[in-house]
């Protein structure tokens, strides 16, 4: 691969590339020396269930080792206890060294779903954080002013509300900048979100006689409502520990304009092959739901390998036709002999986790019987069930066998 394509390679989805021509600089010197580059992500060990939307820094993370570079996975146990204020209104709670140690276990076991785990250096920032003591931390607070760090879009929005910033948040972004010096990286990834932090040690290598790295910066991916970022909070994420078909699911019920940006930030196809995917949906040529089966085929390969990804097409497949697949949880219900609502089935079989929500998904046509939508709250059991019969029962995407006594 050329200098000019690795470079289209490497920069493909970013956000912030500083600079574009110093990365080809540093390719062309390792493509002659033979040196790979050093590439560094710092991961603070806050949030250890991994989505999708983690993935996309990590998928960049992988680019880098497919191309021959060192890749170095940064776990912050030391900043972890310093409390990272990227986007924070206040001072973030530091987390106890308990619960980074058992936080950092489950990072390391989720991103090798990604990350080629032979190629890539794993290190505690402690290792060199700690040995600075107060003597280094002060020199390292030297190289900063106060002025540079109000630049900062959140310390200058609480600076100017009057919210208390801790003196010691300053020191996160110092203490990141250090992990580049010491590890003498060449480039530093990260979202969009922690721009400044990677430009501080930009900022500071020069002083320590290093060569400034370059910065790149991977966008927040939207969730499954195309709206928000995806957060396991809001609901509107795909784990990358979930099952092939539930993750399968989640992405075919992503829109249409959705996945084309699915495409782009997770697999490793080319610009121009999308866009030229792109061209024959548009064109009729190959149908939205087909092209979005082998992106979720694609995403789901990836977690749980090719043939888990197939079988999950295949169920997914067999559920849209109503048929069963054989794997579907069963349930079982006693009819009674007066007539009652359907809202109490999905209450006691806890499918709805009160009245109100089985009212919701039943005006929302989100319950079906044997393939049948349900038309309402006053849907009756005894028009849709039968006694000795197993009928199939969806409630949203999820889809169930409920034997009937």
């Amino acid at each position: 691969m050329t200098v000019e394509n690795q470079l289209a390679y490497l920069t493909k989805g970013c956000v912030d590339v500083v600079r574009p021509g110093e990365l080809r600089t540093k390719l062309d010197r390792a493509a002659k020396t033979g040196k790979p580059l050093t590439v560094k992500v710092g991961f603070d060990p806050t949030a250890p269930d991994l989505h999708l939307g983690h993935t996309v820094l990590l998928r960049k993370m992988k680019h880098f080792q497919d191309l021959g570079h060192r890749v170095i996975f940064v776990i912050g146990d030391f900043t972890g206890m310093i409390g990272d204020p990227t986007g924070r209104s206040k001072t973030r709670p530091p987390l106890s060294p308990e619960e980074i140690a058992a936080n950092a276990e489950t990072y390391k076991t989720q991103v090798f779903k990604i990350l080629d785990r032979q190629k890539t250096v794993v290190d505690f920032n402690s290792r060199w954080l700690s040995p600075l003591g107060a003597e280094g931390m002060v020199r390292l607070a030297a190289r900063y002013n106060v002025a540079q760090m109000l630049e900062r879009r959140d310390f200058k929005q609480r600076y100017e509300s009057g919210k208390p910033i801790a003196v010691h948040e300053f020191l996160y972004p110092l203490a990141q900048a250090y992990d580049s010096v010491f590890l003498e990286a060449d480039v530093e990834l990260g979202g969009t979100d922690q721009l400044f932090n990677l430009n501080v040690g930009r900022d500071i290598m020069p002083g320590y006689g290093l060569e400034a790295q370059v910065v790149m910066t991977t966008p927040l991916l939207e969730g499954l409502d195309g709206v928000e970022k995806m957060s396991k909070s809001l609901g509107n994420y795909v784990g990358v520990t979930e099952s092939p078909d539930e993750m399968f699911g989640k992405v075919m019920s992503t829109s249409d304009d959705l996945m084309w940006r699915y495409y782009l930030l997770l697999t490793d196809l080319s610009e121009s092959d999308i866009t030229a995917l792109k061209g024959r949906v548009a064109s009729g040529a190959e149908h939205p739901k087909q092209a979005k089966g082998a992106l979720a085929q694609r995403i789901v390969t990836d977690f749980h390998g090719s043939t888990a990804a197939a079988e999950a097409a295949e169920r997914f497949e067999k559920r849209a036709r109503g048929e069963s697949t054989g794997t579907e949880p069963v349930l079982e219900w006693t009819l009674a002999a007066e007539s009652k609502p359907m809202r109490q089935v999905l209450v006691e079989l806890k499918l709805a986790t009160s009245g109100s929500d089985a009212d919701r998904k039943l005006d929302q046509g989100a319950v079906t019987i044997d393939g049948e939508k349900l038309p309402g709250r006053l849907a009756a059991q005894n028009t849709y069930l039968r006694r000795g019969a197993e009928h199939r029962l969806t409630v949203g995407r999820r889809v169930y066998r409920l034997r009937v006594t």
